[in-house]
């Protein structure tokens, strides 16, 4: 049976806090070379206004507040801004804003960014739509968001007890996913739906990481966050969950992220 939407990884949950925030932090070692990178290939410089779409971390915030300097502005939206406070300052504001419910927060931006959003979503066109719509013409859009189903393991490599244990445990999780009607294949869709919103020289890449310490520290903060959700949907026990998080942090796995899609192209 398909369950409510909601995010099964909401950082407001008090009673996961500290995950969630491990989950953050380890975001930004494992992604922001690969987005840095797209950005920077756009010419962003001086005075150009972003609009940061459902931001996660500080990271790409205080990075693109350092790009655009005093001239520019960085509009960082989303559900929850509390968290935003300590770069909450000029050209950076903060604003609560649901980018599938609400309309756009403005237009005329150079740059509009958002990173591991959408997939929870429950109105993904309407919010590829309002993105594109806030543009200014020639401003550029970068949509980043993960496709489970296109690389469904924790390990890669299941050569071992340890290893396929992780595996199913990443597949319950995704299991939870999909019973919030979660599209697993969501991804790989970002290129033809940037096309279909009228964008121009849309290009995208997949990358995702192997054997890196923060791949770690994002499975073990992810289980701990849903470890009750696995043990009362009976897809775990909390005996299974402990020894993979005691052969996580044994540094013995060589774990793996789902694929990071990122999609981008510019207005007319």
């Amino acid at each position: 049976m398909m369950q409510t939407r909601g995010h099964l990884l909401d950082h407001r949950q008090s009673q996961a806090a500290a995950e969630a925030g491990a989950r953050l932090d380890a975001f930004a070692p494992l992604f922001d070379p690969t987005t840095f990178r797209h950005i920077e290939g756009f010419g962003l410089g001086y005075g150009w206004r972003c609009w940061e779409v459902g931001a996660g971390g500080t990271s790409v915030i205080s990075w693109l507040a350092k790009k655009v300097g005093p001239t520019g502005r960085v509009l960082a939206t989303g559900a929850d801004t509390s968290w935003m406070l300590p770069v909450a300052r000029p050209p950076v504001e903060a604003l609560v804003h649901d980018v599938g419910a609400d309309d756009p927060p403005g237009e005329g931006f150079d740059l509009v960014h958002a990173r591991l959003a959408l997939l929870h979503v429950a109105d993904r066109q309407r919010a590829v739509r309002s993105m594109i719509r806030a543009l200014r013409p020639g401003g550029r859009l970068l949509v980043e968001d993960a496709d489970p189903a296109l690389q469904p393991l924790a390990c890669p490599d299941e050569h071992g007890p340890e290893q396929q244990l992780a595996n199913r445990l990443r597949q319950a999780f995704r299991t939870l996913l999909t019973r919030r009607g979660i599209d697993l294949a969501y991804g790989r869709s970002l290129p033809r739906l940037l096309r279909e919103g009228g964008l121009r020289g849309v290009r995208a890449e997949a990358y995702f990481p192997v054997a890196s310490p923060a791949c770690a520290a994002l499975e073990s903060a992810t289980i701990r966050q849903v470890r009750a959700e696995l043990v009362t949907s009976r897809l775990a026990t909390d005996e299974e969950i402990d020894r993979h998080l005691a052969h996580v942090a044994s540094g013995g796995l060589d774990l793996a992220t789902a694929p990071m899609i990122s999609a981008w192209g510019r207005r007319a």
